[in-house]
């Protein structure tokens, strides 16, 4: 690619895909803060892979990829505070909020749901019926076969519906 083209191939990249990325990111990671962050950075990195002259065939898959990287790295840097260490330090929550927190809890079983299954099963699904992707560019995101990412599909469907019909 040209210095000029690529240019605008990325900034042209930025426009239709930021807000899917965006999308994907808090889905992966349940906080605004982090999934923006995590965006800039797969946009940093992608632009630091062009500018060494590296070529992309499929930036789309190029970029999801990258963010699926940033999103494990922060995984496993992710530290879970439970409740129960947030209280002990002094957090507590009035009785207000906690109704109102309970009231918002069916509305976020989904995302409850989606943080039960594994990892390969959620990201997918994520993909599929959240940015909307069809299995051969998902496959192309994750580098494995369109057979792979079917299965995984359906299996990571199974075990929603499942955990959903106990909780119910």
């Amino acid at each position: 690619m040209q210095d000029h083209s690529q240019k605008e191939t990325f900034l042209k990249s930025y426009d239709l895909y930021s807000d899917a990325l965006f999308r994907y990111c808090f889905f992966q990671t349940s906080n605004r803060e982090v999934a923006l962050d995590i965006v800039q950075d797969t946009f940093t990195k992608t632009w630091e892979y062009l500018a060494h002259g590296k070529q992309v065939e499929n930036l789309r898959a190029f970029l999801y990829r990258v963010a699926g990287n940033l999103i494990i790295d922060w995984r496993r840097k992710k530290k879970a505070s439970s409740l129960d260490s947030m209280q002990e330090s002094g957090f507590d929550i009035g009785f207000d909020e906690r109704e109102h927190i309970e009231n918002k809890i069916d509305g976020k079983q989904v995302f409850t749901l989606l943080e039960l299954v594994d990892v390969k099963y959620k990201d997918v699904i994520i993909m599929r019926f959240i940015e909307e992707m069809t299995i051969p560019e998902i496959a192309s995101v994750t580098g494995e076969s369109e057979n792979t990412i079917s299965v995984r599909l359906h299996r990571g469907l199974e075990k929603i519906r499942k955990l959903y019909k106990e909780i119910k």
